[in-house]
């Protein structure tokens, strides 16, 4: 998938699900609009990740990018527009550590803000690319019928993360971005590196 990205075939990755998508838009709908897609970032390399994707994906597209509100960094690196949007971080970060006691209480919060989002957005697809928000997201986009996509990160090579594992339970199509993780995922695809 992603080095069609990368020759320019953009379209051929998403072709036939924006198309079925597009056909079932009522008359009353834009047609001159996209699919809506909400673009989860997780800051650092999660983002650099999803955001070359987005640009790779082009314009056709409605975006819609979802971040945690203490993501200072994340929104300044959007070059495709669209709508910004916040929910609590679910995890507790300092340190990196888990948190038994206080990152299931952080999840649920995001949980419990993710869910309304998205049913107002009402989005055609959710892409995310491996940071726990993404799950958290994810959970709250299957339950509302939202197909969710899933690139795992980059950086894994050999074993899925933590996101990854939780994923392989959510997402409706799973990307892996080294061949070696294709036996972790039975239906996980390879489409080459993101960059």
């Amino acid at each position: 998938m992603f080095t069609l990205l990368r020759n320019g075939s953009v379209r051929s990755v998403f072709s036939r699900w924006a198309t079925a998508y597009s056909e079932q838009k009522t008359e009353t709908a834009d047609p001159h609009i996209g699919p809506r897609i909400v673009v989860v970032l997780g800051g650092g390399g999660h983002t650099t990740e999803i955001l070359h994707l987005v640009d790779l994906m082009g314009p056709s597209y409605d975006y819609h990018y979802l971040l945690a509100t203490a993501d200072n960094h994340s929104a300044s690196k959007i070059r495709r527009s669209g709508s910004v949007h916040r929910v609590p971080r679910p995890r507790y970060r300092p340190g990196k550590s888990t948190q038994i006691v206080l990152d299931p209480w952080l999840s649920l919060r995001c949980f419990l803000a993710s869910l309304p989002l998205l049913w107002r957005l009402q989005p055609d697809a959710l892409i995310t690319a491996g940071p726990s928000i993404g799950a958290v997201t994810g959970l709250a986009a299957r339950m509302l019928g939202v197909r969710v996509i899933f690139v795992e990160t980059g950086s894994r090579i050999t074993t899925l993360s933590g996101t990854g594992k939780a994923m392989r339970l959510l997402a409706n199509d799973f990307f892996v971005q080294s061949p070696r993780l294709l036996q972790h995922v039975s239906r996980a695809r390879y489409a080459g590196r993101l960059w």
